[in-house]
């Protein structure tokens, strides 16, 4: 079995708690992250490798004490999945203040504070860092202004972690998911907005947790040991096809 360690935020469900499973397939203990203790607490019953830890990523002290406590119970730190995220949408105009923060400080802030963190225990296992931002990071769509920005901000963190980190043999990588198939997005997506997705994306279909799941756990593993400052889009060619998609305007 594998030894490894891998931290990921944002796991009590969704594409944190497929990677969660993932990375327990192939062995890997697990730190699983979330601000919801109560969907915390049940996701982890389902992981034998993975333990909980109930803190918020966008408050500095949280993030610290989060790090101290997981690096002391599992002696090292080989994978960062910076995974947790909100989402706000809406026309720009009604987009205030609080609202716009709130996005930018778990979808931002908590990445940069989670990487920084962790960067002093990953270069000790010379690990990896995987960001997980979105197509709304790589091209404009309307309603999606803070949560749209965050993301591409995300895209260019990494980067950035990349240039400065390769030196120690620490790799950064984005993935950047399409419209998956989760039960929130099956919640609010309008049988015209699945029909528009389905028309724009050249696969013909919303991608599933588990796909997104499989590169994650791909990049943090020697598969990857020469991938670093990569963005990679996980969205069925949704990229390539550029914009549209009137049904989502509204």
């Amino acid at each position: 079995m594998n030894s490894k360690v891998a931290l990921v935020t944002g796991a009590a469900r969704g594409i944190g708690l497929a990677t969660v499973k993932r990375f327990a397939e192939q062995g890997w203990r697990v730190a699983m992250v979330d601000r919801d203790k109560d969907e915390l607490r049940e996701a982890v019953d389902q992981i034998e490798q993975g333990s909980a830890f109930v803190f918020d990523v966008s408050i500095p002290e949280q993030v610290n004490e989060l790090v101290k406590i997981v690096v002391e119970q599992f002696g090292q730190l080989d994978s960062v999945i910076n995974n947790a995220g909100v989402a706000d949408f809406g026309p720009m105009e009604e987009m205030n203040y609080s609202r716009w923060r709130r996005v930018m400080e778990t979808n931002l802030d908590g990445v940069f504070l989670v990487s920084q963190a962790t960067i002093p225990y990953l270069k000790k296992t010379q690990g990896s860092i995987v960001n997980i931002a979105s197509i709304s990071g790589l091209r404009a769509s309307t309603l999606r202004v803070a949560y749209g920005t965050s993301k591409a901000a995300v895209i260019q963190l990494t980067k950035q972690q990349a240039a400065e980190l390769g030196e120690f043999n620490v790799r950064a990588n984005c993935i950047c998911p399409g419209p998956v198939k989760t039960k929130l997005a099956m919640a609010v997506h309008s049988q015209e907005i699945v029909d528009a997705y389905h028309d724009a994306i050249p696969l013909n279909r919303y991608g599933t947790e588990s796909e997104i799941a499989n590169m994650i756990v791909m990049l943090s593993s020697a598969d990857a040991s020469y991938v670093t400052g990569q963005v990679i889009s996980v969205d069925g060619g949704f990229d390539s096809t550029g914009v549209g998609l009137p049904a989502l305007r509204n």
